[in-house]
């Protein structure tokens, strides 16, 4: 089977109570990055937040959404998020108060750091978790996040180069219902610890998995792509618009002649003129009785 770019894989061992998946993004991972003017580090952090993204997004039993955010404290990151859908479309933003000076995700995120995992079903109520940023990386964060809130022992490995556009996870976990579990997630754990960047860039799911475990039996099922999707539209802005007062807009309009919205996550710009606002604000008055 060729590699297939932006997509996700879903396998299952035979014979030990452990699920996986292997997430690999490029046209979705460019176009999270497109015009915006990320630091190296960041941009690699971002990579490797939209690939987990995607391998949680794919362990979700409902329609809905998961944010994974990062909060940061004394480092130069504010905030780094990506959102993701049942459906795979994922987004996602960074936010810095100053350049970074090391290239690194600890001194990036600043000691007191928080990774917070926010669960939003469609129908339901919404849930989040948070945990400490204690380790050197994302991964163990997200090892760390599930430990503490579902108890369920997980290693993820993930990679991310800007450079080459590519960014890639590689996710494992026990079963919620597994039995015997510690040796079986020891040993297909240590067997996983060898993989590498490359490997997964550039070999097909099936190599990938025969390479780490040609003497296991694994069901694999087929691959779900993987999208980037903003969302936002110029209906969206002028539903915000109208919560504004008209007053408020012609005072903006006032002073710079024209009103722009700008998304930040694909930086669209959305453009308003004062005929357009005083349109919307008719468009949205309540109609008079005579």
């Amino acid at each position: 089977m060729s590699l297939t770019q932006d997509s996700i894989a879903r396998f299952a061992f035979t014979n030990h109570d452990v699920r996986g998946e292997i997430v690999r993004l490029h046209e979705s991972y460019k176009s999270l990055l497109a015009g915006h003017d990320y630091p190296k580090i960041v941009q690699q952090l971002l990579g490797e937040l939209m690939a987990v993204t995607s391998l949680l997004t794919a362990t979700l039993k409902f329609e809905g959404h998961i944010n994974v955010q990062i909060q940061g404290n004394d480092g130069p990151l504010n905030f780094a998020t990506v959102n993701g859908s049942h459906g795979q479309a994922l987004r996602g933003v960074a936010r810095l108060t100053r350049e970074p000076e090391q290239q690194d995700f600890r001194s990036l995120v600043g000691e007191g750091a928080y990774l917070v995992i926010t669960l939003t079903p469609n129908n339901g109520e919404k849930y989040q978790g948070m945990v400490a940023i204690e380790g050197d990386s994302l991964a163990e964060a997200i090892e760390s996040y599930f430990l503490q809130s579902e108890q369920l022992p997980t290693r993820i490995w993930l990679f991310a180069d800007a450079d080459k556009g590519q960014a890639a996870g590689l996710f494992l976990q026990v079963l919620p219902a597994g039995v015997n579990t510690d040796s079986s997630f020891e040993h297909v754990s240590t067997l996983a610890s060898t993989i590498t960047a490359e490997e997964l860039f550039t070999l097909a799911t099936e190599e990938v998995l025969h390479r780490l475990y040609h003497e296991e039996t694994i069901e694999l099922y087929p691959e779900d792509p993987v999208t980037f999707s903003c969302g936002c539209s110029r209906e969206r802005t002028a539903s915000a618009l109208r919560n504004v007062s008209l007053a408020e807009l012609h005072n903006i309009l006032d002073e710079d002649g024209e009103l722009r919205l700008t998304c930040d996550y694909c930086l669209t710009e959305y453009v308003y003129t004062r005929f357009d606002i005083d349109a919307l604000n008719a468009h949205s008055a309540p109609e008079q009785t005579q």
